[in-house]
């Protein structure tokens, strides 16, 4: 083992420093500073010596075990009656002598003592202790601590602020701990074997397999009784787990625990992101799908409209067509001619003008009918189909959780998206502009300018009935316009067979044109206001593709940092 820290040590740490450097990054890109912090320090502590991070409650005789550890026959750290600031010590290997104050929750002691070569000893504030910077022990000394000494008052090792702190140092960060009963000489020897074992057992049932416990007196062991003081068995530990070598590469696998256990909450992170990615395109998928289902469902309305509308028209106009070439048939004409010589029955002309404006009002009427029914149906469709993506919109839930740490910026940012798409969706669904499409209106119209005024949905109905009755009754009015002409000249020398070719194909030119303007205009109003609801996504689209290429990039570092643990891990295999 110890070649191998002669030969590989520098190296093997500058790996790990390298590490560090790439987890900062990763966590960096996270947006979560205060871990990205944590890491920073940490790679700032790989070149320090194995760290002893001591905690406790106040009063438990932190200061004094610390004194008596060191050896120094006199008070290093301040023993009081009363509970101290909340100041941290880092006590470390140096000459001479020093203390130095690096800010004003912070204070590093340096001391010529032998076991400081190899460790050092951080001493915090009580754990039952209100301190304004607490996270000063949290974020930047436990992460990077290699060992946690668990100071407890021999007397009451059952205190819940001590054992919540606990649960944080072994759940959290999963440290080495190891526990110290101190003032052992301030209780019996029965009342201190209860409470030893009851440590053993809280410490097993919260997780610690065969836990460390060491009962000593600080007392003892500065008036020099140390075969009575518990400490004997406390410094063989050190001495068989840790000094003597072991030191550095056990803290060069510290670090890499401690990076894995970063890269664990940001795989644990990672997940939770791309779970919400993925249920952020599945809504994003159903959104598009219930367009699609609902377009589909209105082009076959607008399909069963335009065949109803057709069928009647044919209906009527094949009627008036057998009308009218019974009533051009040679005998009629001459019955009618006579008829209106030497009677008051009415002439051929008058006859005809009768026939188109029964043609003319039949139509009317009977267009009129299934434009006003399926036009409703149509609108209740398209209605339907806003209302959805609204109700969609609505129930969208996040997972991401605003209050975790890990990707806060992602989660806010999404936040915002979602309730920018529900404003302006709101505000699309309110105003009646968003419906309307003044290419369907012919410009003689004057309804499309009052149609804008109107509030969202409502607009559906008036819309398409403005574009299928103006549309419709310009298709037959023209048709009819040109049938009165072709009546106006008809005569009775005029041939039958010309007549009738002349209105049918006018009929069929109408009815043509009637069932390609219906379709089309209708359909094309369904695809517009289908792209205009889809356009309200456009933001959304974009962070879904933003997301996508974050996560990839935030994956391949994750990648590239786990497969660097695993390396160093295998180096520091002891062969």
């Amino acid at each position: 083992m110890s070649g191998f820290i002669s030969d590989n040590l520098q190296r093997t740490r500058a790996k790990v420093d390298e590490l560090a450097k790439d987890l900062h990054e990763l966590a960096i890109r996270t947006g979560n500073e205060a871990l990205a912090n944590t890491v920073s320090d940490l790679r700032n502590r790989i070149h320090e010596p194995f760290m002893f991070v001591i905690v406790g409650e106040v009063k438990a005789g932190k200061s004094s075990f610390i004194n008596a550890l060191l050896e120094t026959g006199r008070e290093i750290t301040k023993v009081a009656p009363q509970p101290m600031t909340d100041t941290i010590l880092q006590i470390l290997y140096g000459e001479p002598e020093e203390s130095i104050s690096v800010n004003p929750y912070l204070k590093k002691i340096l001391l010529p003592v032998p076991i400081l070569q190899e460790i050092a000893i951080v001493d915090t504030p009580g754990t039952n202790t209100i301190i304004q910077h607490h996270q000063e022990i949290t974020e930047r000394f436990i992460p990077a601590s290699d060992l946690i000494v668990f100071v407890f008052e021999a007397k009451n090792p059952y205190r819940q602020s001590a054992w919540d702190f606990f649960n944080y140092i072994h759940t959290d960060w999963h440290k080495k701990i190891i526990f110290v009963l101190q003032q052992k000489d301030l209780m019996s020897d029965d009342d201190l074997a209860i409470n030893l074992q009851g440590v053993r057992d809280y410490a097993t049932k919260k997780g610690i397999g065969k836990p460390q416990v060491f009962v000593v007196s600080a007392k003892l062991e500065q008036e020099k009784r140390r075969e009575e003081s518990g400490f004997l068995p406390l410094r063989d530990y050190i001495r068989a787990h840790i000094t003597n070598g072991r030191a550095p590469i056990l803290k060069l696998q510290n670090n890499v625990a401690t990076c894995a256990n970063i890269n664990a909450r940001i795989r644990q992170a990672l997940d939770i992101r791309q779970e919400q990615f993925q249920a952020d395109t599945v809504f994003r998928q159903e959104i598009a799908q219930t367009l699609d289902n609902q377009e589909l469902k209105s082009l076959k309305q607008v399909d069963v409209l335009t065949e109803n509308i057709v069928a009647a028209y044919e209906r009527i106009t094949r009627t008036k067509e057998q009308e009218l070439s019974v009533g051009l048939s040679f005998f009629s004409m001459l019955r009618r001619s006579f008829s209106a010589i030497f009677s008051k029955k009415t002439s051929i002309q008058e006859w005809l003008q009768q026939l188109a404006l029964d043609l003319e009002q039949q139509l009317h009427n009977e267009l009129r009918s299934k434009l006003d029914a399926g036009v409703a149906d149509l609108a209740d469709n398209i209605q339907q189909m806003a209302r959805l993506i609204e109700l969609k919109i609505r129930s969208n839930k996040s997972i991401l959780d605003r209050e975790q740490d890990l990707f806060r910026d992602i989660t806010e940012q999404r936040g915002r998206i979602m309730q920018e798409l529900q404003e302006t969706f709101n505000r699309f669904m309110e105003r009646g502009e968003g419906f309307t499409d003044s290419t369907l209106f012919s410009d003689k119209t004057s309804i499309s300018p009052n149609i804008a005024t109107g509030s969202g949905l409502a607009v559906v109905g008036i819309v398409l009935a403005a574009v299928t009755q103006n549309m419709i009754f310009d298709i037959t009015g023209g048709v009819l316009t040109t049938i009165g002409l072709l009546f106006a000249g008809i005569s009775g020398s005029v041939k039958r067979r010309q007549i009738m070719r002349s209105f049918r194909q006018e009929i069929n030119h109408g009815k043509n044109r009637l069932e390609t303007e219906v379709s089309s205009k209708l359909k094309t109003y369904i695809g517009q206001l289908k792209n205009k609801i889809d356009g309200n996504f456009q933001n959304f689209d974009a962070m879904l593709t933003h997301e996508a290429e974050q996560l990839q990039q935030l994956e391949n570092r994750y990648r590239a940092v786990t497969a660097s643990i695993e390396h160093i891990n295998n180096e520091l295999e002891p062969t």
